[in-house]
């Protein structure tokens, strides 16, 4: 399978392996009625995107009863979906204090850019609440245990948004390599797309005046202050060191963190990681277009990161490979090399939004039962770790020695002060 595209491999295998049909499914027909004193009662912080109606707020539809965005636009917006959806109202408010405040709201959801989410989290903790934390996890590798410190000592649930965590065909997929099925795994590949930056935003354009209704200084919150441009903020914020780290902390937030669970590696990492990059040509943004990584384990597996150009599914994903043969999973399938590696196998049927499905479920479960979820705080911070690790290497040019056990940067004091980052006064992290 690494010899060849993935697309090329589905397109002559005549059926062979496993590709999951992905029909449309509802809200309605994958949540179980509840009583009102069942009801996670949920506060949304961030409803523009990923935080709105076409993404997380389908998930948490009939939970949700507070909005919290600095865009009145966005506040809008999901207002009228929450109404023609479910016929729920919903309190709003651009504070999500308000939303840790209230005794009315018993987790929060927050899908904001990347720099807030260590401040958010951690104050949803002490406040009492549950939390649903988009990926990454963390926008720099030394948030990710007062995070975790937090959500321990308040006994808190925090869930990060890592859903293919819940995905039908990644849990099977995961199951398979930890059973033997290619043997033992010498080596993995993951697939990650190039930035979308050009397709979302089409050119640079001239700092300017934040529109009427958004607040950017509260949107920059611990991030530098930067001059308002239209194309840093809301999607594209991903492509802009101060608030993201590209598609090697988007899309491999999902991806790595499948080749860590794969490996075994929850409570682990890399000891080394190298790795080279190409940007954009004019700097239009700051993330790279192209990277490829290499990480190293201790137990000598080496794992190759490529960021590749124009990569669309099935392309993108994680493979396994060992000495039996080689499995590579992605959103929709597994494919498998030989293909009779699979045969005998009972395959899940899923649909095209069962792992986001899935994943709230687990959450509001272990609201309940109050265990830890299955990609709990901890888990999201070492996978982000492995993100953040790669893009300090390529940033840097140069190889990072990398402590799993101490997480810490070893012999290279320039690299690590790349583990942390200065917040903007008055913004801490307490």
């Amino acid at each position: 399978m690494s010899r060849f595209s993935r697309r090329s491999f589905l397109r002559h295998s005549g059926g062979y392996g496993l590709i999951l049909g992905l029909p449309a499914v509802s809200y309605r027909a994958l949540t179980a009625a509840e009583s009102p004193s069942e009801r996670v009662r949920v506060g949304m912080i961030g409803v523009g995107n990923q935080g709105g109606p076409k993404n997380n707020m389908k998930y948490f539809l009939r939970n949700i009863v507070a909005l919290c965005d600095l865009d009145k636009n966005h506040l809008a917006e999901s207002e009228a979906f929450l109404k023609k959806e479910a016929n729920l109202s919903a309190s709003t408010t651009d504070d999500y204090r308000r939303l840790l405040d209230s005794k009315e709201i018993d987790a929060v959801v927050v899908t904001v850019p990347d720099q807030w989410h260590a401040i958010m989290t951690t104050e949803a903790c002490k406040a009492g609440k549950d939390v649903y934390c988009e990926k990454p996890l963390t926008l720099v590798i030394s948030e990710g245990k007062p995070m975790i410190e937090a959500a321990r000592q308040h006994k808190r649930v925090v869930q990060t948004g890592t859903m293919q965590r819940s995905g039908a065909e990644f849990k099977l997929a995961v199951e398979l390599v930890k059973k033997g099925l290619v043997g033992r795994v010498k080596a993995v590949n993951v697939t990650l797309p190039s930035p979308n930056w050009v397709a979302r935003a089409g050119k640079p354009v001239p700092d300017g005046t934040p529109p009427e209704g958004f607040d950017y200084d509260r949107w920059l919150g611990p991030a530098p202050m930067r001059p308002y441009n239209k194309n840093h903020v809301h999607y594209l914020f991903r492509f802009y060191w101060d608030y993201s780290g590209g598609q090697q902390t988007n899309f491999g937030a999902h991806h790595l963190d499948t080749a860590q669970w794969g490996l075994g590696m929850d409570e682990s990492g890399p000891v080394a990681v190298e790795g080279t990059a190409k940007f954009h040509p004019e700097r239009w943004y700051e993330t790279p277009d192209t990277t490829e990584i290499r990480y190293t384990y201790a137990n000598g597996v080496v794992m190759t990161c490529r960021q590749k150009l124009n990569t669309k599914n099935p392309d993108q994903g994680t493979e396994f490979i060992g000495d039996k043969g080689s499995l590579f999973v992605y959103r929709g399938g597994i494919v498998t090399n030989p293909a009779e590696l699979l045969k005998g196998i009972d395959m899940p049927k899923i649909t095209s939004s069962q792992a986001n499905f899935a994943h709230v479920k687990d959450f509001f479960d272990c609201v309940k039962s109050r265990k830890a979820p299955c990609a709990d705080v901890a888990i999201g911070h070492r996978s982000a770790t492995v993100c953040h690790l790669g893009n300090i290497a390529v940033r840097l040019g140069r190889p990072v020695r990398w402590d799993p056990a101490a997480e810490t940067i070893i012999g290279d004091t320039e690299a690590a002060k790349w583990l942390t980052k200065e917040y903007r006064k008055p913004f801490r992290l307490a």
